[in-house]
């Protein structure tokens, strides 16, 4: 018989301590230590040589939807636990329940009811138009009665929504931090050692992180967010899935939907998405081509500069890592001669996407000093590049297949570092200063020698 230990178990934050205490280590709630008595393990496996373990564990089941393959890294593993998060009323369930739907043509999915009733889960089948025989129902009242009903039909997924609804009788209330960790630490054995794969649906806070604690993260092999094209916004049907973490592929990769009448439709061709917002001839706006995993997005930077009401200036970036800004603010004013760092600006990314790479670096300054200068910058021209703290523009990584994107999509020209062979490209401009990347975009603008040799723009009213 397995021997146990006594701990003690903080109801709040999920927290462990050898002892009892009035209040938690770590959140400092006062009398929420609760004793438990866990396990002690008796023995391990024997280790086994690494060229001998069975890889098969590790593969990935295609679902037929491509943009959850993509962000997964191919599919469904064959044993895994994973959580998908997101705002009520995302759309979290209709993804989950369309994955069932499509991964029970081959295999008996049980999706478990925590939140709705099997009644409810079927009316949104019907509205998605996924009735598959194989696809199995249940409303348990706690992990117990999920266990055994798993043990009954042996499925290769089974969906929990969600798992902040779901309770275990040894622990508190459900949704608190104990209860979540504990139903997630009684899932992860279903998954790992049974061979399927868990899916755990659930909720974000009030500022966009996953709720529960923090363990519940550590315990899942990947964490997929739900979200909308713009962040903490639900107006548009465009939807974004994303991996915070994920133990079977990039966390780099993006899946985009659309929410439609008949649910969730795959976005095959982002950079069109994008490319078709943009508007024609307005001051303050340059088109770039950013990577996402190994997709490469057409995207549209806009940008505004205004004078400042108050002593210090406005600095606000959306899209782009908002300490970027000011250093690229000051690089223009030093080395283009714009006198923009006393100016309120505020920098998007439209669409919502979130650029984490630098290659964007030159299409927001070129649209900086477009909305200073009232220039319009070309519709058709894209503009890639690094800007260092002395003026040159840096080489980025995967050019060619950013710029057979952009001609693809009508943009056959624009300007690109030196440095990565731009002169051989017909219809695109290498530059190695930020002065000389402002002066083919903006011909209208005259310039003046500086002093640091360089090339000034005027400054202009």
């Amino acid at each position: 018989m397995a021997r146990t230990r006594d701990a003690h178990v903080c109801s709040a934050c999920g927290a462990s301590a050898p002892r009892w205490a009035g209040r938690c280590g770590s959140c400092g709630e006062w009398n929420t230590l609760a004793p438990t008595r866990a396990p002690c393990p008796a023995g391990t496996d024997r280790p086994v040589p690494i060229d001998q373990v069975d890889g098969a564990d590790a593969s990935s089941v295609p679902t037929g939807i491509g943009e959850w393959d993509r962000v997964l890294g191919g599919g469904l593993p064959s044993s895994g636990l994973l959580l998908l998060a997101g705002e009520p009323g995302i759309g979290k369930s209709t993804l989950a329940l369309q994955v069932a739907a499509s991964a029970a043509r081959g295999a008996d999915i049980l999706y478990a009811c925590a939140e709705e009733s099997p009644a409810q889960v079927r009316r949104r089948a019907e509205r998605l138009g996924a009735l598959p025989s194989r696809l199995l129902l249940s409303a348990p009242r706690d992990m117990a009665e999920l266990a055994a009903q798993v043990a009954q039909t042996s499925p290769a997924l089974v969906i929990v929504d969600s798992v902040q609804s779901l309770a275990d009788p040894g622990e508190a209330a459900s949704g608190s931090a104990s209860q979540v960790r504990a139903c997630a630490a009684g899932l992860a054995p279903l998954a790992r050692r049974e061979g399927r794969t868990v899916l755990l649906v659930g909720h974000v806070t009030k500022e966009g992180a996953v709720a529960g604690p923090r363990t519940l993260e550590h315990l899942v092999d990947a964490v997929l967010l739900f979200e909308g094209e713009c962040k903490g916004e639900r107006g548009g049907p465009t939807r974004v899935l994303r991996a915070l973490k994920n133990r079977f592929g990039s966390t780099e990769e993006i899946g985009l939907f659309r929410m439609e009448e008949d649910g969730l439709h795959t976005v095959d061709d982002p950079s069109a998405l994008f490319r078709s917002r943009r508007g024609e001839g307005a001051p303050g706006s340059a088109l770039t081509v950013a990577m996402e995993g190994r997709r490469p997005l057409l995207v549209e930077i806009q940008a505004l500069t205004s004078p400042a009401r108050l002593s210090h200036p406005e600095r606000r970036a959306s899209g782009i890592d908002p300490g970027r800004l000011p250093l690229l603010l000051a690089v223009l004013e030093r080395h283009a001669g714009l006198p923009v760092t006393g100016l309120d600006c505020f920098v998007n990314v439209v669409g919502g996407l979130r650029l984490a790479e630098r290659s964007c670096d030159l299409a927001v300054a070129v649209a900086i000093a477009s909305a200073y200068l009232g220039v319009p910058h070309p519709s058709d021209a894209v503009v890639l590049g690094e800007v260092g703290l002395t003026g040159e523009v840096l080489p980025v990584p995967s050019l060619p297949r950013r710029l057979q994107e952009a001609s693809r999509l009508g943009c056959p020209r624009g300007t690109v570092p030196s440095q990565d062979g731009a002169q051989a490209r017909a219809g695109y401009t290498g530059v190695a200063r930020l002065a000389a990347a402002l002066r083919p975009l903006l011909p209208e603008i005259p310039t003046i020698p500086g002093a640091d040799g360089a090339g000034r723009l005027r400054e202009t009213g």
